[in-house]
C-alpha cells in the first residue's frame, strides 16, 4: 500500500518496499487463529511500462524485471533463481556467512534462501508450476478474461479451498497508452469462481 501511495512507477514502488523492508523487517502471524504461521512475501509490481517480481526472506530480497512480452507468476514460494536485476546489497554475503552458498557456483536466490529444488519448480505439479503452465499456454494472447479463468482454476490449486482458501483475486489492465484508463477487477468474495 505504501508503494502505491509513494511511487508513480513500478520500479519506484519496488524501492519504497525494499527501503521499508530493510528498515523495519517483516513478520507477524499470517492467520487469525492461534496457530503460529508465518512466511515471507512475494510481490508482483507493475505499471503501464514495466513489471517486477520482488521476493523477500527476512530483510533480504531479490527483484527480477519481467521481460517485455513475457509472463511471470508467484505462488507461495521463492521463484527468482539466477536472473536477479536488483538485490539487497548483502544478499550473497549473508548467504555465504550462513553456509547456504559456497560463493563459487552461480548464485540462485530461490535455491539458496528456501528448501525448494528450483530445477523442479516448473515441472512438478503445484500451484506455481500450474500457474506457469497456464500463463505460457496463453502467452501472447492473454486477455482479462483469460486471467480471470486462470485465477478461478481449482484443479491447478490456484483457486484454493479449505483451510488455506483463496481470499481474493485481482486482474488489472494497464494500457501502455497514457490516455487510456487502467481497469482493475477485484473479487467480492473469498472464492474467485463466484
Amino acid at each position: 500500500r505504501l508503494g502505491l501511495e509513494r511511487a508513480d512507477t513500478a520500479e519506484k514502488a519496488l524501492t519504497v518496499i525494499v527501503d521499508l523492508l530493510e528498515k523495519y523487517g517483516q513478520g507477524g502471524n499470517c492467520m487469525e487463529s492461534h496457530m503460529a504461521f508465518t512466511y515471507h512475501n512475494s510481490f508482483l509490481i507493475a505499471d503501464r511500462k514495466e513489471a517486477w517480481v520482488l521476493e523477500t526472506s527476512g530483510k533480504y530480497w531479490a527483484a527480477e524485471k519481467v521481460e517485455a512480452g513475457g509472463v511471470r507468476n508467484i505462488s507461495n514460494q521463492l521463484s527468482i533463481t539466477t536472473k536477479i536485476d536488483r538485490q539487497h546489497p548483502e544478499l550473497q554475503k549473508y548467504a555465504k556467512s550462513k553456509g547456504w552458498w559456497d560463493g563459487e557456483k552461480e548464485f540462485d536466490f530461490a535455491a539458496t534462501y528456501s528448501y525448494v529444488n528450483t530445477a523442479r519448480m516448473t515441472t512438478s505439479r503445484g500451484r506455481y508450476c500450474e500457474g506457469y503452465k497456464l500463463l505460457n499456454k496463453h502467452k501472447g494472447s492473454i486477455t482479462s478474461e483469460t486471467m480471470m479463468e486462470i485465477l478461478r482454476d481449482k484443479e491447478s490449486g490456484i483457486n484454493m479451498e479449505g483451510g488455506f482458501m483463496t481470499t481474493g483475486s485481482m486482474v488489472s489492465v494497464l494500457p501502455q497508452e497514457p490516455n487510456l484508463p487502467c481497469i482493475h477487477f477485484f473479487t467480492g468474495t473469498p472464492d474467485p469462481a463466484r
